[in-house]
């Protein structure tokens, strides 16, 4: 089996309400995805899909991405799609670095590996936990009012994971926290989510205010040394979301003991491949797992929930989706969807969700050999 053609579409995905995190700092409204069609001459059709939260939050952006598989296609094209390994190394020679291009390729790989296979993706990585995953929300609100409202509207959908957006304003960001622990029901998991917003100072007054609640709260500080410096000085445990990009930040974080918590966002990682290799580094050091579509449809929540499937359940807290978030529809209502706040792994070979073509309308960009 060959890759003989591939196609990138770009769609807009509006979201239902307007988002901020890092305590208003940064603004969405709208995420710019590419969807990405790989055929083969077997017959198989691939999809992928790389949605960066908007093109201030990382080094990650709509146009890089279709940028970066014009330069990467021909280095692929002839290549078996099964043979993942030999696709990652194809695209890691063609372009260094550009982790977010690389993911949407990785994910219809698997794709069309799994449909060969007759496998769902995460049977075929070896995985397949059949146990329903917690969606966890993202509540990027400024005021506590707003992170109440915010709450209760995803507690109507069912949901019983939270990531709330923190950060920025030392008595806000405690005000926040202790409003929203006091309102926690039993069984609730909440991250508390800085998106980088503190600096080290701030990191430990917060911290150390809410030392009582033992909350868990991600990404305090902008580097992994920021992170580092501060660990002997507070008890709270610490998610490392944005810091985590490559395999050898995995390595420091689980050697130095700079987090108990992977946040493994798998566009930003650079797909399914690379994020197998971070949640075995995290499983053989004890450390726990979020699992996290960077955003986009449900093609991408999909992709995150079979890598969260290959996770033994005890170490994996919930599956950060974006579909209840945005407002356009590409599959047409196929996919897993959110039953009672949660994801069901599909049966189907494959990812077990397609696009409808139709929708995405006529492809930027077509590279054959």
């Amino acid at each position: 089996m060959k890759i003989t053609r591939v196609s990138v579409f770009q769609t807009d995905l509006p979201l239902e309400h307007r988002y901020w995190l890092s305590g208003g700092r940064l603004k969405f409204e709208c995420l710019d995805a590419t969807i990405v069609k790989v055929e083969t001459d077997a017959g198989i059709t691939g999809w992928g899909e790389g949605t960066p939260w908007g093109h201030t939050y990382v080094p990650a952006h709509g146009p890089g991405i279709r940028a970066g598989i014009e330069t990467m296609a021909p280095f692929i094209i002839g290549l078996d799609p099964r043979r993942v390994l030999d696709v990652e190394r194809a695209m890691d020679l063609a372009l260094p670095g550009h982790l977010y291009a690389k993911s949407p390729i990785d994910m219809a790989c698997w794709d069309i590996a799994g449909q060969a296979a007759g496998q769902p993706i995460a049977d075929l990585m070896g995985g397949g936990s059949r146990t329903p995953r917690p969606i966890a929300s993202s509540v990027g609100a400024k005021t506590v009012d707003e992170t109440r409202a915010v709450i209760d509207r995803y507690r109507q959908r069912g949901y019983i994971a939270h990531s709330v957006k923190i950060g920025g304003d030392v008595k806000r960001d405690i005000e926040r926290i202790r409003d929203v622990e006091s309102l926690r029901n039993p069984g609730d998991i909440v991250l508390y989510d800085v998106n980088r917003g503190w600096t080290r100072q701030q990191a430990l007054r917060v911290m150390s205010a809410v030392e009582d609640l033992n909350v868990m709260v991600e990404q305090p500080c902008e580097t992994l040394d920021d992170i580092a410096a501060i660990s002997n000085k507070h008890a709270s445990p610490v998610s490392v979301d944005e810091s985590l990009v490559t395999l050898q930040d995995a390595a420091r974080i689980a050697r130095e003991g700079i987090a108990e918590i992977f946040g493994i966002k798998l566009n930003r990682v650079g797909g399914l491949t690379k994020a197998a290799r971070m949640r075995d580094i995290a499983l053989a050091h004890g450390i726990d797992m979020f699992v996290m579509a960077t955003g986009g449809s449900v093609l991408a929540d999909t992709e995150a929930l079979h890598l969260a499937a290959t996770i033994p359940d005890d170490n994996c807290y919930a599956v950060w989706a974006c579909q209840d978030m945005i407002t356009a529809e590409i599959a047409g209502g196929r996919g897993p969807r959110n039953i009672d706040g949660h994801l069901h792994l599909p049966e189907a070979p494959g990812l077990g969700v397609h696009p409808d073509e139709d929708t995405l309308g006529d492809p930027v960009g077509v590279y054959a050999a």
